[in-house]
């Protein structure tokens, strides 16, 4: 599959390395989609993903692949968790290595029966039926647990998942999510980003502190990005999305100085993003990457966040070609299953090169998994 081609004018950032970590054989067909990247060690790396014919199709599931050479052969490491023959479900998940053999996922598990043909509804912006999940592997990933459920503290009733749950600073966990439309299009609790939060390592979840709050402007607040920094503090972006004008608005950022417990009111990151992902550095430096709405192309920037606000130094064009999709021309159900590259995941190695893996095509014949390891100094 050949890369997209650069934009004219464009700055593009060097590369260190670069490969394919998965591609579906040409007779089967299958897209790939929302890869976790976990760096086990320096040279072995652990990614999960979503596959299947399509986003809506019966056979969607996420299943995990393993190097130990940096990249250069991948081994496949089978789906994560079984699913019954019936009745039809289908899930997602996303994997965070937690130190040791350790690593959690995070899912949520779909009742397909009565949608088997869509997963998402096309009028409404609703969603199938579903339950909040998490799974364990104690061996970095060859074997997991069944899955645990979540019960949330409010009514989603459905959930936007697209982050794995991250350890806070006092030991608990948080589960990153955002509410979503019940499939005739109920939003009981409006349009709300925030924390699952469990004390006890997972049994129960009684409490959700809010990150972006969009009861008021009506928007939603899309694919929220969480890091926890080395001082202890948090800082999360958002992709800010208006479902009434089917407009991408610019991105923001929130802090947290109390370690998850409140964040600050949002403030202006200085660029115009969707599925943005947000990595403190060793430096102290923060170094995102997002799909730009406004050019085409995967983006990668090196900002300074404090008091103070987000100060970019340095953004460049990474992976190119390709425009965002969110045009408004057709239904936001449509437009979503419709693009064709995005979500990173993104590590710092121990030379302080990032590593960077994301789902993207530019044939529509296969969405593939990618990586790409680049220099933050160089952008």
């Amino acid at each position: 599959m050949s890369q997209p081609a650069t934009p004219p004018h464009a700055p593009a950032v060097p590369r260190l390395g670069q490969g394919i970590v998965f591609l579906s054989r040409e007779a089967e067909v299958r897209h790939a989609y929302h890869p976790s990247l976990n760096v086990l060690s320096e040279r072995e790396w652990y990614v999960s993903f979503d596959v299947g014919a399509s986003t809506e199709s019966l056979d969607y599931h996420t299943r995990g692949t393993r190097t130990t050479d940096g990249g250069a052969t991948w081994t496949d490491a089978g789906p994560l968790v079984a699913r019954p023959a019936s009745p039809p479900t289908t899930h997602t998940i996303r994997t965070r290595h937690f130190g040791g053999g350790r690593m959690i996922g995070f899912g949520k598990w779909e009742d397909r029966l009565g949608y088997e043909t869509q997963r998402s509804n096309r009028q409404t912006l609703g969603q199938v039926p579903m339950r909040l999940f998490w799974i364990e592997s104690r061996d970095h990933g060859r074997t997991w647990s069944p899955p645990r459920w979540i019960e949330p503290p409010l009514v989603g009733p459905t959930w936007e998942l697209c982050h794995p749950i991250i350890p806070l600073p006092d030991g608990s966990w948080a589960a990153p999510v955002a509410t979503w439309r019940g499939w005739n299009g109920d939003l009981p609790n409006g349009e709300v980003s925030g924390l699952l939060v469990s004390s006890d390592q997972g049994a129960t979840w009684p409490r959700f502190v809010p990150t972006f709050d969009g009861r008021q402007s009506g928007c939603i607040h899309w694919e929220q990005s969480v890091a926890v920094r080395r001082d202890g503090s948090l800082v999360a972006t958002a992709w800010v999305y208006d479902p009434r004008t089917r407009e991408t608005r610019p991105s923001v950022f929130v802090t947290s100085p109390d370690g998850g417990r409140t964040f600050t009111a949002p403030r202006p990151t200085g660029f115009l993003a969707q599925t943005c992902k947000v990595l403190e550095l060793k430096s102290g430096k923060v170094v995102t990457a997002y799909r730009r709405h406004d050019q085409p192309g995967l983006w990668v920037e090196l900002a300074a966040v404090d008091a103070a606000g987000w100060r970019t130094e340095r953004r460049g064009l990474l992976w190119g070609g390709v425009a965002s999709g969110m045009s408004g021309k057709t239904s936001t159900s449509e437009e979503l299953n419709q693009l064709r590259f995005g979500y990173p995941s993104l590590a710092e190695l121990g030379d302080g090169s990032v590593l960077i893996a994301f789902w993207g095509s530019s044939d529509r014949d296969r969405n593939a998994i990618h990586w790409l390891r680049f220099d933050p100094n160089a952008i």
